[in-house]
C-alpha cells in the first residue's frame, strides 16, 4: 500500500514538473469594464483566516468574467513543489501591477481536510491570504474542465489561466518570472 501511495505522489510530481503546455485563444472583446470583479462568493462559507470557498459554479463564473481587467488565476496545492516555488513570482507581480487593471488570484485545490489548518497556515506564510480561494478539487468533473478550459483537464498542477475580455491563455507547469511577465505583457 505504501508503494502505491509513494508511486502516485512521485507520478504527480513528475507530471506537474515536466508537463508544460500553452494554449492561446484570441477572440474579439465584446464587453469592457474597468471595474475589478471578485468571484461571486457572498453565499460561500468562510473558513479559517477568512479564506472563502468557491463552488464549481462560483469558480466558473469568475473564470469567465469578461471586461478590460486581466485576471490571472493560479491553481495550486500546498503539497505541490512546483506550485510552492512559483508563488514568489506571482507575489512580486502583484506588487508590480498594483493600481493597474490586473487581478492575480490563487485557487487552492487541496482536500477539504486541509482547509481548516494546513491551507490557512500555508497562505499566511506565503503572504497570499487576501488573494486565495478554496475549491474542492474532488468536486470537479470532466464537464467543469471542458466548459472552462481549452487545454487543461485537471490532471496536473500548477496551472495558470489568464483572461482579459475574450482573450485567454492557459499554462500548465511552473512559471518562471520571465514566462509570467511575457504572458501578462501579451495581454496589453
Amino acid at each position: 500500500m505504501i508503494k502505491i501511495i509513494f508511486s502516485a505522489i512521485v507520478l504527480t510530481a513528475v507530471v506537474g514538473c515536466t508537463k508544460e503546455k500553452t494554449a492561446v485563444t484570441e477572440k474579439t472583446e465584446t464587453k469592457d469594464s474597468v471595474i475589478v470583479q471578485k468571484p461571486a462568493t457572498s453565499s460561500a462559507p468562510i473558513v479559517a483566516d477568512g479564506l472563502k470557498v468557491l463552488s464549481p459554479d462560483d469558480a466558473a463564473k469568475f473564470l469567465n468574467t469578461k471586461n478590460d481587467t486581466l485576471y490571472v488565476t493560479n491553481f495550486f496545492a500546498t503539497w505541490c513543489g512546483p506550485c510552492v516555488r512559483e508563488i514568489p513570482h506571482f507575489k512580486d507581480k502583484i506588487a508590480e501591477v498594483k493600481g493597474q487593471p490586473v487581478k492575480i488570484s490563487f485557487v487552492s485545490l487541496d482536500t477539504k481536510s486541509a482547509w481548516e489548518k494546513d491551507v490557512p497556515k500555508f497562505v499566511e506564510k506565503q503572504g497570499i491570504q487576501g488573494n486565495t480561494y478554496l475549491l474542492d478539487g474532488g468536486s470537479l468533473d470532466e464537464a467543469f474542465f471542458s466548459k472552462n478550459f481549452k487545454e487543461w483537464n485537471g490532471s496536473a498542477i500548477p496551472f495558470t489561466y489568464m483572461r482579459k475580455g475574450d482573450k485567454t491563455d492557459e499554462y500548465l507547469g511552473m512559471m518562471t518570472p520571465e514566462i509570467l511577465d511575457s504572458k501578462i505583457k501579451s495581454f496589453k
